[in-house]
């Protein structure tokens, strides 16, 4: 098989040239159960930061690590459940497993990315998804924060069990979600797209008692 023949079938691209109207996971959410401001009250804002670029890379650790430093310029978390971002805090890159991670970033991006990583990666044993399509991300953010995760999810919230720089797959009330600590202010979610309707209404029922307020 001539070399041409070999890179296409190796690169497979799902971009569509037809366009078609993209909405956000939690459209119909805010359709059908609103989204309430934000007001002088509220100990806790919800965002959503839908379209971003989602890979997931599976391999080998030292093989990985060089590809992204390459072409990020941002490590592999060094332990697992780390959580590393670059410097302007747009670019992440979160330990799942101990042979997979997750890259998200701005969106639109993903495809020369991948791209990118597949040529820095060359011969070595691995595998990237773009899963884009099938994630949003929801910021939560304010005092009362991890009061609402401690309604929400399994998993032990506390600083001390749960610093900055953390991130970890978890139980959400019945879904499974991404629980991760950026920053000392914020927590994110990563939410299945097909999650993202019953984890914002979950969130506005067990937020209401710290005024919840949703920025769109």
């Amino acid at each position: 098989m001539s070399d041409p023949v070999i890179a296409n079938v190796r690169t497979f691209d799902t971009r569509t040239e037809a366009k078609i109207p993209v909405k956000s996971p939690l459209a119909y959410a805010y359709r059908r159960t609103g989204a309430p401001a934000p007001t002088g009250e509220s100990r806790v804002v919800l965002r959503e930061r839908p379209f971003l670029g989602h890979l997931v890379l599976r391999g080998g650790a030292i093989v990985l690590d060089e590809a992204v430093r390459a072409v990020l310029g941002v490590p592999l978390p060094g332990e697992p459940q780390g959580l590393t971002r670059d410097a302007a805090g747009e670019r992440s890159i979160q330990w799942l497993s101990p042979d997979e991670w997750l890259l998200i970033v701005p969106g639109g991006e993903e495809a020369a990315l991948e791209n990118r990583l597949r040529e820095a990666l060359g011969d070595a044993h691995f595998a990237i998804s773009n899963v884009s399509g099938g994630q949003t991300l929801v910021e939560l953010e304010g005092e009362s924060a991890r009061e609402l995760l401690m309604k929400s999810v399994v998993y032990d919230v506390h600083p001390s069990h749960f610093p900055v720089g953390k991130g970890v797959t978890t139980v959400f009330a019945k879904a499974t979600v991404i629980l991760r600590r950026p920053d000392e202010q914020c927590w994110e979610l990563v939410v299945r797209r097909s999650f993202a309707d019953y984890t914002y209404r979950w969130l506005l029922d067990a937020g209401e008692e710290f005024c919840l307020g949703v920025e769109r």
